[in-house]
């Protein structure tokens, strides 16, 4: 019982909910509160179902991209391109719907399925495409996917003619389904938040090239001499970190009703300090889905707290920033730390 407890309390998962309870506490005693239209009961501006459930689903769109990097991140790589993976996939699928459904109010049976098999389609094609370019090609990620990320959203822009691109009513409707709960609250985008993050931490630690992507980010000569199939894991991690740029765009575009080139703007650095804070080595070897996850929400809260606690929403990048920058010192001493450890149990 006590060796549980001791591992629990010393997991990153449970130092991340901690942070994550505890700023939730500050903004449900500072947040302030108003009258409710409806009841003219006071509510707290932060501890309500409406709010939860926003701070939540924002957060899914890059938390399950997230999901995605850190696999990437694992394997020491980096993918600059998610943003625009995101866009192009948006983009296209909305201009295909166009075409199939051009009155998007009318009844449109089957285009979820459409927009669903579409957006992540391409996602995965532009994954596979970064993989194949950096394992054929020998570039470092950061090129590679820098220059993609032009290319896709680049394309996306001039496809689309920067216009946004309205997608059938039915794809919100299915996005936006209460499945039950209270009016307002839309719990689709963070359902399928939590189940990419089971999915991705039951691939990288019940599955065989789960534990090779591990390898790879942990020691890549050692990897070789084991007969790892190096370009092969390469090529999956960014097919997965495409593959999960459009689930996010079909969310993300089912949920806001149209899709435009400038979509995810930005979008890579939340991703990316999602599953640094997440705990995410770039150094390589270590990460986790769940994680990552988590993460993504600490950083959406992080958000919202600016606007409840009505900061100017110029500090939001300084307070992100700060936030991944105490991410890695904590990592980096957790690592001397653990490895200081390890070399006295050896004396």
């Amino acid at each position: 019982m006590r060796r549980a407890l001791s591992v629990i309390l010393g997991s990153q998962q449970f130092g991340l909910v901690a942070v994550i309870l505890l700023l939730g506490t500050i903004l449900t005693l500072f947040g302030g509160s108003h009258e409710d239209r409806a009841t003219g009961q006071m509510v707290n501006n932060f501890l309500n179902p409406q709010t939860l459930m926003q701070v939540a689903t924002f957060a899914s769109f890059f938390a399950i991209m997230a999901v995605g990097m850190t696999m990437v991140i694992i394997t020491t790589g980096i993918d600059l391109s998610v943003g625009s993976t995101y866009a192009l996939s948006g983009v296209l699928t909305a201009m295909a719907l166009s075409k199939m459904y051009p009155i998007v109010t009318q009844p449109a049976p089957g285009a979820v399925w459409v927009a669903m098999g579409l957006c992540l389609g391409i996602g995965l094609a532009a994954g596979l495409l970064n993989g194949f370019l950096i394992t054929a090609l020998g570039v470092h990620p950061f090129i590679i996917t820098l220059g993609t990320m032009w290319i896709f959203r680049g394309v996306a822009f001039v496809l689309s003619n920067a216009l946004s691109i309205l997608v059938p009513t039915s794809l919100t409707q299915f996005a936006k389904a209460p499945l039950g709960f209270a009016q307002g609250v839309t719990p689709v985008p963070v359902i399928a938040m939590l189940i990419v993050a089971v999915a991705g931490w039951l691939f990288l630690t019940r599955s065989v090239t789960g534990r090779r992507i591990f390898a790879v980010g942990g020691n890549l000569t050692a990897s070789q001499y084991s007969g790892v199939p190096i370009k092969r894991i390469l090529v999956i991690v960014y097919a997965v970190s495409g593959l999960t740029a459009g689930i996010a765009a079909f969310l993300a575009m089912s949920y806001f009703g149209s899709a435009q080139s400038a979509d995810a703007q930005g979008y890579e650095l939340y991703v990316i300090a999602s599953a640094v804070v997440g705990g995410a080595s770039l150094a390589g070897g270590k990460g986790s889905a769940i994680s990552a996850m988590l993460g993504a929400l600490l950083i959406s809260l992080i958000q919202q707290a600016i606007r409840t606690l009505k900061i100017n929403q110029e500090y939001e990048w300084i307070i992100i920033g700060c936030a991944i920058i105490i991410a890695v010192v904590l990592d980096r001493v957790s690592a001397r730390v653990g490895s200081a450890r390890l070399t006295q149990g050896r004396i």
